[in-house]
This record gives C-alpha cells, sequence and structure tokens, in this order.
C-alpha cells in the first residue's frame, strides 16, 4: 500500500477490525454488481470510496429523468445515456484507482455464468424477480456470496446467502423460484427516495465486511425496514433441504473431505 492509499484509507485501518491487512483485501477486492439503479447507486459509490479494487457493472437500461429522484450516481446530463457509463464516470470521480468494467447488458444465465466465478462478493441490486433467482443460481453453482437487496414504496429487505457456509440458505429457501406472485416496481408503485440509499448501503456495508473477513454477515437473517416508522424486524431462516436451487450444493472443502 503507497503512502498516500495509507492517508487515503486511514479511517478504515485505524479500525482495528480492518487494519491494514484489511483494506488490503478491500484494494485486492472483485465485486460483481447487478443493477446501476436505486440500490446499486450507493453501493458502487461506496464499493468506490472504500477502495475495492475491481467493480463489474452490470445494467441493460439507460438514465430516464424519472430516475434521477432516487438513483443518486446519475445526474441530470446523463439523462438517455446507459446507466453502467453514468455510474463508472462518477465512481473515477470519486476514486480514480478503481478499476470499473461496465456491462451495459441483461444479466442472464450465460453472462452471470462468466462473470460470477471472477468476483469474491455479488450485489444483487436488480429489480425484478427472475433476475435475483439468475443471480442467485450462479452464485449457488459457483459457491459465491451474494447480497441482496430489493425496496419499494416504504419497505426495504436485505439478507446475504452465502454458500460457503453449509448451514446457510439461499435465496430461493427464503423465495422459491416456482411461487408466482404480481411484480412490484418503482415505475408502478413508487418507492422513497431515501430507501433505496439506506439498503444499498447497508449493502455496500456487507459487502466490504466480506471482502475484508470483518464481522458477522447478515448470512441466515433477513431484515426488513418499514419506512414510515422507521422500524426494522428480522426473520431467522433456515437452509431448505428440499431446495430446487441448493439443496445439492457443497462447499468446496466439504467437498474435498468426503473424497
Amino acid at each position: 500500500m503507497q503512502d498516500d492509499e495509507l492517508l487515503r484509507y486511514s479511517r478504515h485501518i485505524l479500525l482495528d477490525d480492518i487494519g491494514i491487512e484489511g483494506q488490503t483485501r478491500i484494494l485486492q477486492g472483485r465485486a460483481l454488481v447487478i443493477g446501476a439503479g436505486g440500490l446499486g447507486s450507493p453501493v458502487v459509490m461506496y464499493l468506490a470510496v472504500a477502495g475495492v479494487g475491481h467493480i463489474t457493472l452490470v445494467d441493460h437500461d439507460t438514465v430516464d429523468l424519472t430516475n434521477l429522484q432516487r438513483q443518486i450516481a446519475h445526474h441530470s446530463d446523463s439523462v438517455g445515456q446507459p446507466k453502467v457509463l453514468s455510474a463508472s464516470r462518477t465512481v473515477h470521480a470519486l476514486n480514480d484507482r478503481v478499476r470499473v468494467t461496465a456491462l451495459q447488458a441483461k444479466a442472464d444465465a450465460g453472462l452471470l455464468d462468466e462473470l460470477v466465478p471472477q468476483a469474491d462478493v455479488v450485489l444483487d441490486c436488480c429489480d425484478n424477480f427472475s433476475t435475483r433467482q439468475a443471480v442467485n443460481a450462479a452464485c449457488v453453482s459457483h459457491g459465491k456470496p451474494l447480497v441482496s437487496g430489493a425496496a419499494i414504496q416504504f419497505d426495504g429487505q436485505i439478507s446475504v446467502y452465502d454458500q460457503r457456509d453449509a448451514t446457510s440458505p439461499c435465496y430461493a429457501c427464503a423465495f422459491p423460484p416456482d411461487v408466482t406472485f404480481e411484480e412490484a416496481r418503482c415505475s408502478t408503485m413508487g418507492v422513497f427516495a431515501p430507501l433505496v440509499g439506506i439498503i444499498g448501503t447497508m449493502q455496500a456495508a456487507e459487502a466490504l465486511k466480506l471482502l475484508a473477513g470483518v464481522g458477522r454477515s447478515l448470512a441466515g437473517r433477513l431484515l426488513m425496514l418499514d419506512g414510515r416508522a422507521m422500524e426494522w424486524n428480522e426473520v431467522r431462516m433456515l437452509r431448505n433441504t428440499n431446495c430446487p436451487v441448493c439443496s445439492d450444493y457443497m462447499p468446496p472443502r466439504l467437498a474435498r473431505a468426503s473424497c
């Protein structure tokens, strides 16, 4: 770590739980962020200022005027431009040492199967159920920790799904992929602007903890926020032994031990 990096990240280094070793792991970390909207904006901004070495950002959409109420990585002059390019410029303005790979594409199974193995942590900041399931399936398949967030109207939720822990559920354990329901979207139901900032910032915090090897993650716990009352509820989640996605998955360490 160079002198200017020691100064830039000094407030992290001063933390006993992080120190130089933890900050070095952050600098060497690789994060895959799916979605550059309301949740993805604070996620990429906090990952950038914390010094995450390589951020891969995936989003197929362009910036719309209605996005500017909450998607803080974008600005008025970004309207009409790809969200990944707009967010990349914001990241570089915050920390030009962070490498950003911007992919204007839909996060389908093929692309995820290519990108997820390259990441140390995956952050799901998308806005639809089918993509969340695809991201989860790829993370289970490749044994990568997933930080998942969602927000609509005044309600938010966040959890970590980490298959490296044999007791940790995956996203499909909590939200079975075969359950049908009406898709809730901000474009039709609205969303309280600071809510996505709260959830996205917490996603960034969980990702940085995972990269630095600090503290206890939200694996096995689903936090739900009622933004009207600013009240949190926590639901403990167990791994579903009959889960169609993760029931056959065995962490690499256990797989080696069984040989």
